[in-house]
């Protein structure tokens, strides 16, 4: 490998994982010779691309923009050398923006047959509910629920996620069951990710909607599973987010005769530059195994 070419693909290291010694130690460099090397790119360059603290490492305005040039072009150079090998052999890095619940729930115990057939090839992956912009983050491929609003993007779907209502056994005990979507709005309402699509509600071809406010408004669906299991009340979450709790008794299906629109799961890959084989191998991987969630 040239040297611009490791240089480059060290910058990356550094501007993703934010420190020397944890882009030095994946490439077994010491950090002196980490920090060496990315202050002659910046020399070469012409340009301070990162800015060093004590503390951290982080992307100036010029880093951010070369960070977001360069990480397509050495895809590029991966798909090209995968191409040339034709030995459908995998290596490199895929970078995966998942929903957390998901990934700990369904995607991670799935990993170790995908991993199984790619052992040259590393997963990074970024667990969190936010949408990410792909490009700005570098990532390959990105999961995301409901619909996608983003043109910019690319998308597969891969399946379906069912959503349910749930509450604990305390909370219904001291609330009361309800017995249609009409009495939800007595009730303390937990709102995670997986309300955000909306209340409506379809039974024997009819179909009603319900305005709900939530007294607990939450950003991640794990802890909207958590709020519901702790008594704080009614939360709509995806099936496969709280079947484990079901199963256990620490949470009950409510309204199960009341279906809530389903969400589609769709693979995002970043517009304007080719997915990259891992990504697309991935996805393929996930549509075969994943059921309909």
């Amino acid at each position: 490998m040239s040297d611009r070419l490791f240089a480059l693909r060290l910058f990356v290291r550094v501007a993703r994982g934010g420190s020397f010694s944890v882009a030095g130690r994946a490439m077994q460099l010491s950090q002196p010779s980490v920090s060496r090397i990315i202050s002659g790119l910046e020399a070469e360059v012409g340009a301070a691309l990162l800015t060093r603290t004590t503390r951290a490492v982080s992307l100036t305005e010029a880093g951010s923009d070369y960070l977001a040039r360069i990480e397509p072009i050495l895809a590029a150079l991966d798909e090209a050398d995968h191409a040339a090998r034709g030995t459908g052999e995998l290596r490199g890095i895929l970078r995966v923006g998942v929903p957390a619940s998901l990934a700990m729930r369904q995607i991670i115990p799935r990993l170790p047959g995908f991993m199984d057939l790619h052992p040259g090839l590393r997963v990074d992956m970024t667990m969190s509910d936010q949408r990410q912009n792909l490009v700005v983050e570098g990532v390959d491929v990105a999961l995301r629920f409901g619909a996608l609003p983003d043109s910019s993007a690319t998308a597969r779907k891969i399946g379906t996620s069912h959503r349910i209502l749930v509450a604990s056994p305390s909370y219904l005990q001291r609330a009361g069951v309800p017995v249609s979507p009409a009495e939800l709005p007595s009730h303390s309402i937990v709102v995670g990710p997986a309300a955000m699509a909306g209340w409506i509600f379809q039974r024997e071809g009819r179909e009603t909607s319900v305005d709900l406010d939530g007294r607990l408004v939450v950003n991640v669906n794990e802890a909207a599973a958590t709020a519901a299991v702790s008594g704080l009340g009614i939360a709509c979450l995806g099936r496969w987010g709280c079947q484990e709790e079901i199963s256990q008794g620490t949470l009950v299906h409510i309204l199960p005769e009341w279906a809530l629109e389903p969400m589609e799961v769709n693979a995002v890959f970043a517009a304007g530059r080719a997915a990259k084989p891992s990504a697309r191998a991935f996805v393929d991987y996930l549509a075969k195994n994943l059921v309909d969630l």
